[in-house]
């Protein structure tokens, strides 16, 4: 799992609420939409990254400094590497043409973080057992042999 997320208190609520329900699945934490793109594609920082180790989904926010998760996003289906990767929207926002933008840009789900704090533990306990056991994934592509 990739959580892409610039508040430290909503990484912190989110690393929680996954570990308190027991989701063993590793998660990976980048704090902007430019370390996400480096993240995915292997570049920068991440060039050692074994990009055939895809997560189960990325849970991205939008409103984030550098690249927001909307660029993103467009970057992410416009490359076949990652187009067909689990995009799931944790954001704050509530603005009807985020969503819209978000849902045309393919994301494959649009979560508005609940401000409660259980809510959001049940919010997050749900995203992750749908995400990661219930929802069947395409098989990952070879990124490196993609870029070969």
């Amino acid at each position: 799992m990739l959580l892409v997320e610039d508040n430290p208190a909503d990484i912190e609520l989110t690393l929680r609420a996954l570990k308190k329900e027991n989701i063993p699945n590793p998660v990976d934490v980048v704090t902007d939409g430019a370390e996400a793109l480096d993240y995915l594609f292997g570049e920068g920082a991440y060039k050692e990254r074994d990009l055939s180790n895809a997560p189960a989904v990325v849970l991205l926010d939008l409103k984030m400094p550098k690249v927001g998760g909307l660029e993103v996003l467009k970057c992410m289906r416009i490359d076949k590497r990652t187009r067909s990767q689990p995009v799931v929207v944790l954001t704050s926002s509530s603005l009807e043409q985020d969503l819209i933008a978000s849902y045309e840009l393919g994301a494959n789900s649009y979560i508005i973080k609940p401000v409660d704090y259980k809510k959001f533990l049940e919010a997050v306990k749900e995203l992750g057992i749908y995400w990661l056991f219930t929802n069947e994934s395409p098989p990952n592509t070879n990124v490196a042999d993609e870029q070969a």
